[in-house]
């Protein structure tokens, strides 16, 4: 098989790593890479441990199980192939084993596998790996660390990150290859995307999240199942799919199917659906209609978000708002394999509400999820988000410490963020805007790209961004900084534990949703909250009084206008940094006028040696 060039430099990035003594490996490929080609390819180029040879093959859903048994099939076909599910049992000794997850931890099936005859562990979509069925698997094969005489762990995914903050770093140590989808479309590896947001302004702010911290799919379909919502799905869908010959549509949950299907039919349009509850021979036959083209749209919910080859895809509509990047990966990676006559797959996002923390396709360019796009090629968001950048240095450079040397200019325009005094500061609440978005939590920001959720006890959170100084690349690291008890007779010790690290993320959002899920399983949801009825009451006497005593007499604080919860984030900010923060911003911009002055002085010096006709200036 003639494999593509990145799928090479995938397979020698793994058997490099491998040759350095490294065991368990994480690959980072988009959807519609040919992660199964290249897991195939994997199994003949490790070698053997000794007289350990065989491979074993985990996935999670009968589609995977099924897919990679077809390819190891047509690939070795001098090998044994055995699929370990449902009623199907392996024997144990084949060459190649391909088993679900589900089953191989059932009972003592997986007794039958013995751990000293595999050289090679497989896991597909492997952003899975840290669930319990698959630890236990990987402690029974010896990879709950890696060891000398474990068999290798290969484990890919589209998406290598977890939404619900749980770490990767349990099962795998090192991601060794990623290339991500937009590589792959400029590379012509996949196809063309464009974009169409359409905000409905439907209210999904009193959605509860469920444990995997997105939306709880029966509150969320009891606000977006509505016949009015589910006719403008179907408007927006007629108004910018004209031409589209075969659309995918992921609704919430199962009676979101079958309103959204049954609003689609009023309008005359052939739709149908497929659940997990659609009979095999059922499903089998509605999936080849679809492919051959005898209908345009196609809904389904959560069946279709891994493992489906449908290439002739040209349309996907996602009626369904989530928090989880991965998830909005998933669905639109459904729609970017590549088709002949296919021009690009056009993305509708039918986005809800904004206050709510939701990602949206222009969220996965690092743009605002606020950021509405019609019709918008991988290209335009390039450039969105490269005017949105420029912008950001323009206001940085605005800001920065200016150091002329021999010729100073001053810049057309300059942008400053004035706090005439650290009250300003504190008070301002700009910097809570985003973090607030993606969680239902008090964070505090107390400085750029740092942020604060405090316990009852003293004990807080730290979320702050850091930057790799040879890289430049940014990542997002979260600490636990604990108090202790000083109540207690004897010496008094340090008010403050060491800080802990919880997590590392590369965005905002995956940082955030780590740290939410510590918090709620440590910190009293009533306290850290932002929806708590107490923080709406008056600030407390014992608040006031901290806050007051920075303030002059005649400009102090009262209960009439301030809440505790307002009262609890300014005293946030004091404790963690604030004044500092408000002297060196008072220090910059002294600085900045004392060359303004010079600047100003040689401009005048400049201009009185320029002779003109006229009166003379003293």
């Amino acid at each position: 098989m003639r494999l593509r060039e990145y799928q090479e430099e995938c397979i020698q990035a793994v058997l490099s790593h491998l040759d350095k003594g490294h065991k368990r490996l994480g690959v980072s490929l988009a959807t519609g890479s040919g992660k199964t080609v290249i897991f195939t390819q994997l199994i003949d180029r490790v070698k053997p441990r000794g007289e350990a040879d065989q491979t074993l093959i985990l996935a999670h859903r009968q589609e995977l199980v099924e897919q990679a048994a077809r390819h190891c099939t047509n690939a070795y076909p001098t090998k044994t192939v055995e699929i370990e599910m449902g009623s199907m049992h392996a024997s144990g000794s084949a060459d190649i084993t391909v088993a679900s997850i589900q089953s191989i931890v059932s009972g003592s099936r997986i007794s039958k596998f013995n751990p000293d005859k595999f050289k090679l562990v497989l896991v597909d979509e492997a952003h899975h790996i840290v669930a319990p069925g698959y630890m236990r698997t990987l402690n029974y094969f010896g990879l709950s660390e890696a060891k000398a005489r474990s068999p290798a762990l290969v484990g890919v995914s589209a998406t290598l990150s977890r939404f619900d903050g749980l770490r990767l770093g349990s099962a795998i140590d090192q991601i060794v290859y990623h290339k991500d989808y937009i590589d792959m479309i400029g590379e012509k590896w996949l196809s063309d995307v464009i974009f169409t947001t359409v905000q409905t302004k439907v209210d999904i702010s009193r959605v509860k999240r469920g444990a995997n911290g997105d939306f709880q799919p029966g509150e969320l379909s009891r606000v977006v199942n509505t016949e009015q919502v589910n006719d403008i799905t179907v408007r927006s869908w007629m108004s910018k799919a004209e031409g589209r010959k075969s659309t995918l549509v992921f609704c919430v949950d199962l009676d979101h199917v079958a309103g959204l299907t049954n609003a689609f039919r009023k309008h005359g349009l052939d739709a149908r659906f497929v659940t997990g509850d659609t009979p095999k021979s059922e499903r089998s036959a509605r999936l080849d209609a679809f492919r051959s083209g005898e209908f345009p749209v196609l809904v389904n919910c959560g069946v279709f978000t891994e493992g489906t080859d449908i290439p002739n895809i040209d349309c996907v509509l996602l009626a369904r708002p989530t928090k989880s990047r991965n998830l909005l990966v998933q669905m639109i990676g459904r729609g970017m394999r590549l088709f002949p006559g296919k021009k690009d797959c056009h993305i509708i996002d039918m986005v809800a509400s904004l206050e709510t923390g939701i990602v949206t396709t222009p969220t996965l360019f690092g743009l605002n999820p606020e950021e509405m796009v019609d019709s918008a090629d991988i290209d335009d968001m390039k450039s969105i988000l490269d005017r949105k950048e420029a912008e950001e240095a323009r206001q940085q450079l605005a800001l920065k410490k200016s150091k002329p040397k021999e010729a100073p200019v001053v810049p057309a325009t300059v942008t400053f963020t004035d706090y005439d005094s650290v009250f300003d500061l504190i008070e301002d609440t700009s910097g809570e805007k985003h973090i607030r978005q993606l969680s239902p939590n008090a964070w505090v920001c107390v400085a750029e790209d740092r942020y604060i959720l405090t316990n009852s006890s003293g004990s807080y959170i730290k979320l702050a961004s850091v930057v790799n100084e040879q890289t430049r690349d940014k990542t997002y690291v979260v600490t636990e900084t604990v108090a202790l008890d000083r109540s207690g007779p004897g010496p008094k010790q340090q008010p403050f534990m060491r800080p802990r690290h919880i997590a590392k993320a590369l965005t905002l959002a995956d940082a955030v949703h780590a740290a939410d899920t510590f918090a709620q399983s440590k910190y009293p949801f009533q306290f850290i909250s932002r929806y708590q009825p107490w923080r709406n009451r008056p600030a407390t006497e014992g608040q006031l009084a901290f806050l007051n005593k920075l303030r002059l007499k005649d400009d102090r604080l009262t209960a009439e206008t301030l809440t505790k919860g307002k009262a609890g984030d300014m005293i946030t900010k004091l404790k963690h940094g604030a004044r500092g923060r408000f002297a060196n911003l008072e220090a910059d911009r002294r600085r900045e006028g004392r060359v303004k002055l010079k600047i100003e002085q040689e401009k005048a010096l400049k201009e009185r040696e320029h002779v003109t006709v006229g009166p003379l200036v003293d």
